[in-house]
């Protein structure tokens, strides 16, 4: 489960923000086709519908070895997959509720897609806990889960996020160090296009990445704590590097593709200290 920094970004971005501004919010919803420049892919420039553009990111996906389960919330029947899910259900409300069952419905057919079977899946505090031998990632957004799996045997990192709620480019200061803001004044968008795509963009990689370099042990959770500006992202061809500021080689590889009004992002394996 990802923090919650998308909703404080917004709210923190809401207090700062004047009510003439949501018309121009609005209009730069999509992120534009330019921002491939920042090592997104954006196909031919149109975005996707948001559910069957999920579902067609399959075989991209399952080239890097990775495979992907897509779960709405308004799915007929959502039922726990055992005492643990219905212990976790049960005490969350009935919105809430209803986004976790998607997502543990999600991660098993992600887990599916790359031959591996999964019964329930438990949590320890806010993260799912899947059995030995497979590893995958989950996101939430807009009524729609989303899950990334690693294929058995490739010991790949996994990491994904899904915002279909773009953020505004004042939000930039929350997710971004100074370092990182060249990032979307340079990023070849078309003129009248705005930046908001953008800066969801770079927070969704770093939210994707962030997952990816948390792993859980036995004493708990070992990774990147805090804020995602302890992470650094920078261009890398197709995808964007990702890296802990501390420990700049500790590094992954992110896409980030369009998805309806918003983007997808995933891990896509680790990344060299030359990449």
């Amino acid at each position: 489960m990802k923090p919650s920094w998308a909703a404080r970004a917004r709210a923190g971005v809401a207090r700062t923000t004047h009510a003439g501004e949501d018309a121009g919010r609005a209009a730069a919803a999509r992120v534009p086709a330019g921002a491939e420049s920042l090592g997104t892919a954006s196909g031919d420039g149109e975005a996707l519908s948001t559910v069957e553009g999920l579902v067609a990111l399959g075989p991209l996906l399952a080239a890097a070895g990775l495979g992907l389960g897509v779960a709405a919330v308004s799915e007929p029947g959502p039922e726990p997959a055992g005492p643990a899910e219905a212990a976790a259900a049960a005490a969350m409300p009935p919105r809430r509720r209803l986004e976790f069952l998607a997502g543990r419905r999600a991660a098993r057919r992600a887990l599916r897609a790359v031959g591996l079977d999964c019964g329930e899946i438990p949590r320890r505090g806010r993260l799912p806990v899947f059995p030995p031998g497979r590893a995958a990632s989950i996101s939430h957004s807009a009524e729609i889960a989303v899950a990334v799996a690693a294929a058995p045997g490739r010991g790949l990192p996994v990491g994904c996020d899904l915002e279909l709620r773009p953020l505004p480019r004042e939000a930039a200061r929350l997710v971004l160090c100074e370092d990182e803001e060249s990032l979307l004044t340079d990023a070849g968008l078309p003129p009248g296009a705005g930046a908001a795509g953008s800066v969801t963009a770079l927070f969704s990689a770093k939210e994707a990445a962030w997952k990816a370099l948390t792993v859980i042990t036995a004493e708990g959770r070992e990774g990147p704590a805090g804020s995602l500006r302890e992470l650094r992202v920078s261009p890398g061809g197709e995808s964007l590097r990702v890296c802990l500021r501390a420990e700049p080689a500790h590094a992954v590889r992110v896409r980030v593709v369009r998805v309806g009004a918003g983007v997808f992002s995933y891990v896509t394996g680790r990344a060299g200290t030359r990449d």
